[in-house]
């Protein structure tokens, strides 16, 4: 399998980011396909790209002539079901796993259509309301979709990337908490590779667009026949349409119709995984050392235990609970915008209405009016790009919206 994580372009810009002290890189002929660097205090090599693959592979060649100089070499995020090969082995290089996060895929190489898997894994309900969202959004707003993979602009990349970012800080700042992704040289990373490697089709980028402004974007990496989503966002605005259900659809019918048998959403538990995927796996590290050496030995061993440690924190949800206080410390207190509920009434126009004071629901303060605009779009069928707003004479949190077939009253409630 041509893993897109140990392509000579992925490695090379990894190795520019987090390479600065220019440590050598290395490689073992019993490893085919990984380069390798030592860890800070030189006691394990661990494989170039670490925790910033989405899932590696990789094959083992004979033993018989390797030396690890009393050292360990760790290999980072190998999901189970790639089944890595260790007959060649031998009886002097040996293997530890240490079972890390929870991964799930969709078996899209089983279905012949996106309608055959919903069939299949979705109660007659459930589908129903996944097509619905989908309808809502594409009849609430001029919706296109489209799949960056092989051509794409360099322009139209950096404002897609631009708009991805600022997509991902305003999702975690509502959830107000720190995500890695956006530190700066890992954000750097990601923008310096996905480029060149969506040219080779070895990445993509598929972004929802509502008119031209991208409302949501998934960053994916390619085997030849698995997608990984590495990275995916929606504006928090548009919550109400379920851009999540509605994205997973098209990935599938892409995946599909490109045969593509697996649709991977990568490493890390989150509800939507269990509700889409058709198999669960877990991720492992691979730490190889050397039988014959005492050192190598209980260095590999040590090396298990500090992993197995982290992963049972990470199970009792220490990770979120750090990265909420970590965002915490780098934010000051947010004033919270109050949400409001609001009744919809329809409206029957009189001359008085006619002359009511409109609000311009695109400017930034008018957020939570926009919001009610979102939400009056979802219930009554509306096209966004037809509603105008007013403001009711005399009347606190009420509001006149017209559309192009009925016009309603909203009120606070």
């Amino acid at each position: 399998m041509q893993n897109p994580f140990s392509t000579s372009i992925f490695k090379s810009i990894w190795l520019k980011h987090f390479n600065s002290k220019k440590a050598k890189v290395k490689s073992f002929n019993f490893i085919s396909g990984l380069d390798f660097l030592k860890n800070g205090n030189k006691l394990f090599y661990y494989n170039v790209g670490k925790t910033h693959t989405k899932g590696l592979n990789y094959k083992i060649n004979s033993t018989e002539d390797v030396s690890l100089n009393n050292k360990a070499v760790v290999i980072y995020d190998v999901p189970t079901y790639f089944e890595v090969d260790t007959t060649e082995l031998g009886s002097k290089i040996k293997l530890l796993k240490s079972k890390q996060y929870p991964g799930y895929l969709i078996e899209t190489g089983k279905y012949e259509s996106l309608k055959d898997y919903m069939l299949e894994n979705f109660s007659k309900n459930s589908r129903n309301k996944n097509n619905k969202f989908k309808r809502r959004l594409e009849d609430s707003f001029n919706i296109r979709y489209q799949m960056f993979i092989g051509e794409m602009s360099k322009s139209e990349y950096d404002f897609i990337f631009k708009s991805f970012k600022e997509l991902l800080e305003k999702r975690f700042a509502d959830k107000q908490i720190t995500n890695n992704n956006l530190e700066d040289q890992e954000w750097s990373f990601y923008y310096d590779v996905a480029y060149p490697l969506i040219l080779e089709k070895k990445a993509s980028l598929f972004v929802i667009y509502d008119n031209e402004k991208p409302i949501g974007v998934t960053l994916c990496y390619f085997s030849e026949d698995i997608l990984f989503d590495a990275i995916t966002v929606f504006d928090i605005d548009y919550f109400k349409f379920h851009l999540g259900s509605v994205t997973i659809m098209k990935l599938i019918e892409w995946c599909i119709d490109n045969e593509i048998r697996i649709l991977d959403f990568s490493k890390g538990y989150f509800e939507y995984k269990t509700r889409w995927c058709t198999k669960q796996y877990d991720f492992e590290y691979h730490i190889y050392y050397d039988s014959k050496s005492e050192k190598s030995k209980l260095l590999a061993n040590s090396i298990k235990r500090l992993y197995d440690i982290k992963q049972r924190l990470r199970e009792k949800n220490i990770n979120d609970r750090l990265h909420k206080l970590t965002y915490k410390l780098k934010n000051k207190e947010e004033v919270k915008t109050e949400k409001l509920v609001y009744k919809f009434e329809e409206a029957v126009l009189n001359e008085t209405e006619q002359n009511l004071k409109p609000i311009n629901f695109e400017l930034p303060e008018n957020k939570t009016l926009k919001l009610m605009v979102f939400e009056y779009l979802y219930l009554y069928l509306e096209n966004y790009n037809n509603i105008q707003l007013f403001e009711m004479n005399n009347e606190t949190n009420s509001y006149l919206i017209k559309g192009k077939q009925k016009s309603f009253i909203a009120t606070a409630v």
